[in-house]
């Protein structure tokens, strides 16, 4: 699964980048054709003759995420051009702040380092998502309230191993790299070994040192299964909501000093589309409030673990809770 994180770029590479993607992705989209009526939302179809493009970046739970979107938006009487899947976040972001595209779910940590430019998380979530509020309206970008999902960055453990270790917390990891260095390996992305904001700056918030030789630098898919099988890595960088969490078992150690930065999902519209059609807040505040990381890990299972389409994922979670109904 492709994070957000992967699009935490310098300004400089922010800019060669657009260069790239600017104008692509949004030149091509599908109406979305289900026959959804409202449910516990969308009564009255408030989005009655309003047309909509809904988008999300190209990994699996934010197309989910922007599908739900769409199909909330559906069934409150909009029509709905369905652009979902644009690659990377910076494509997604641009769409929506210039509005090609008028509401996805993004995350707050991507928006207040990445977009904004920061370089220090806000430890709070709360006030982390009300810091990105604040500064995105300038930009003609409205965050609506967000949920309580998480997808940041954990260490995972076999449960075999942590048997053995009982690693509750980072903490801990250090701990035992000081304790027993050679026990402690770590596969990660490459990516997550250089950053400051992966594996150099945990070790150095929470005081370890791993030594070169016990790190190993692969694909993050391949990551999850040399972790599972207890024999190659002891630890393993991961996303907190991926749904092989779950399906291979593992245990991820907290981050207790809170040196990751949170990235809670919330909805972004346009702020145009919002002034015009204010009921996408009361459409969309009661999805956030119901989507937790132990929910996107199942939904996300549904898709990377079991090979399901996220759209009938997304039609599938909203149905089931009664958000919107089959026709």
């Amino acid at each position: 699964m492709r994070h957000p994180r992967t699009a935490l770029l310098a300004a400089s590479g922010s800019l060669a980048l657009l260069a790239v993607v600017s104008g692509c992705g949004l030149k091509s989209g599908s109406p979305l054709v289900d026959d959804v009526l409202p449910g516990s939302i969308g009564k009255g179809l408030p989005l009655k003759g309003a047309s909509l493009t809904v988008t999300s970046k190209n990994f699996s739970e934010n197309i989910v995420l922007g599908q739900m979107v769409g199909l909330v938006f559906k069934a409150a009487g909009a029509e709905v051009l369905d652009r979902t899947n644009l690659p990377g976040s910076i494509s997604a972001r641009e769409a929506i702040a210039k509005g090609d595209a008028d509401a996805m779910y993004d995350y707050t940590g991507t928006a207040w380092i990445t977009y904004l430019g920061n370089s220090k998380p806000i430890t709070d979530p709360g006030a982390q998502w009300r810091a990105v509020r604040d500064a995105d309206l300038k930009n003609g970008v409205t965050w609506l309230p967000q949920s309580t999902l998480n997808n940041t960055y954990s260490l995972g453990i076999s449960q075999a191993n942590n048997a053995k270790y009982h690693l509750k917390t980072l903490s801990d990891v250090a701990a035992l790299a000081k304790k027993d260095p050679s026990a402690v390996t770590i596969c990660v992305e490459n990516e997550f070994a250089s950053r400051e904001d992966g594996l150099p700056g945990m070790e150095k918030a929470y005081g370890m040192t791993v030594p070169a030789s016990n790190i190993q630098k692969m694909d993050a898919g391949i990551i999850y299964t040399q972790v599972s099988k207890s024999n190659s890595c002891l630890l393993g960088e991961v996303f907190t909501t991926d749904g092989r969490i779950q399906a291979m078992d593992l245990a991820t150690v907290q981050d207790d000093k809170h040196f990751f930065p949170n990235y809670n999902a919330a909805p972004v519209v346009h702020s145009r589309t919002y002034e015009k059609y204010p009921a996408i807040a009361a459409l969309l505040d009661p999805l956030s409030a119901k989507l937790t990381t132990g929910i996107a890990r199942q939904l996300n299972a549904k898709v990377d673990v079991d090979g399901q389409d996220p759209h009938d994922v997304a039609l599938e979670w909203l149905v089931r809770e009664g958000f919107i109904r089959k026709g």
